[in-house]
Order: structure tokens, then C-alpha cells, then sequence
């Protein structure tokens, strides 16, 4: 089976292309999806201690969360050393369900792919990309982002230039939905023919 790591900046387009390949008939397992279960089971109590006031309703107020972050950005690793582990747990269940299933391929979609290292953990690396401007528009039109929101979370992604430099496939996601939906579909037949890079320009 192959495990492909898919990975791209905020704004990129990156949860879009993963439900193609999910479309597609590929297992996908959203890491931000899992943070979000996490945040309303396994992470609350340690979060909370970590974090006073950002539980609510016996759930993380992810808002609250932001807040406390932005204040105090060193505090991300408190986060992560927190959050991290149990997604890497839970991960790893998800890869090992898929095998016994039998599946050809699965996608881990994992938002800090090189930052944490995760490119050890798959066979494949899929980087999402497209114009910083494209991104930049995109990120700035969600609910109750500013510039320096987008800032933090920028400073903490290694840039995309870098990603795409080690990246095994690349989809630009700025070309529009169905040049990147055939993308995926080109990147799927390149993996069940043997393939397992090339070197693209996006």
C-alpha cells in the first residue's frame, strides 16, 4: 500500500484537493478533522490545563485558543507537544485499517507535513500550491482572519518554495477546479503505474 503524504501552505487549496481524492476512491485521513474530534474528546483536559479559560462546554473554544496563541506564539509548542501525538496515534490506526482492507493507497493530509517531520512516515510527497497572491486572497476572505493572523501562521510554515522543492507531485490549485481535479487523477494513474516522483514546474 502506499501512504501518500499530501501538504500545502494556508490557502492553497489543500482540503479542496484532498476531497478529490477522496472523489477519487482514496481513503483520505484530514488531520484537521481529527484536531477538531480531539478537541471535543482525548485533547480538552490537558488543553485546558495548558490553556486556562479556553474550554467551554466541555470543548476547546478554538477562538478563545487562537487568542491565547496570537498573545503568546512560544506557547504553540505547549499545543503541539499536547495535540501531535494523539493525531499521530490515530493516524497510524487509520493506516493500519486501510492495509488489513487491503487498499492500493491512502492520503494523509497533514497541514505541517515538513514541519513536523512527517515525510518519514509516507512513500509520497503531494505539495498544493499556487500564486502567493491567490493564496493571500483566499486566506484573508475567511471569517475573522486578519493580516496578522495570517502572519503567525505564515512564519510557522516552512515557505512554499521550500515545499515544492521537496516535493514528489506537484497540484497548483490556482488553474482552477477542474485543471487540478485532472491533476489528481494524472498524480493517482502515476502512483498505480509504478511511479513514484517527477519532476514537475506548477
Amino acid at each position: 500500500m502506499i501512504v501518500v503524504g499530501l501538504t500545502g501552505s494556508i490557502g492553497m487549496g489543500k482540503s479542496t484537493t484532498a476531497r478529490m481524492f477522496a472523489e477519487a476512491g482514496v481513503p483520505v485521513n484530514d488531520a484537521d478533522a481529527v484536531v477538531h474530534d480531539l478537541y471535543r474528546s482525548e485533547a480538552v483536559t490537558p488543553i485546558g490545563d495548558a490553556f486556562p479559560g479556553s474550554v467551554r462546554n466541555g470543548m476547546v473554544d478554538r477562538q478563545e485558543l487562537a487568542r491565547q496563541l496570537v498573545e503568546n506564539p512560544a506557547k504553540f509548542r505547549s499545543l503541539e507537544a499536547i495535540v501531535h501525538p494523539l493525531v499521530r496515534r490515530r493516524e497510524g490506526k487509520f493506516v493500519e485499517v486501510n492495509r488489513v482492507a487491503g487498499a492500493e493507497m491512502v492520503v494523509l493530509d497533514i497541514p505541517l507535513l515538513f514541519e513536523v517531520r512527517g515525510e518519514d512516515r509516507v512513500d509520497v510527497v503531494v505539495v498544493v500550491t499556487c500564486d502567493p497572491q491567490i493564496q493571500r486572497a483566499r486566506v484573508l476572505a475567511r471569517p475573522g482572519m486578519t493580516e496578522e493572523k495570517l502572519d503567525m501562521i505564515l512564519s510557522r510554515q516552512i515557505p512554499d518554495q521550500e515545499k515544492r522543492r521537496r516535493a514528489d507531485f506537484l497540484i497548483d490549485t490556482g488553474r482552477g477546479l477542474e485543471a487540478a481535479r485532472q491533476r489528481v487523477d494524472e498524480v493517482i494513474a502515476a502512483l498505480r503505474s509504478g511511479k513514484r516522483s517527477e519532476t514537475a514546474s506548477a
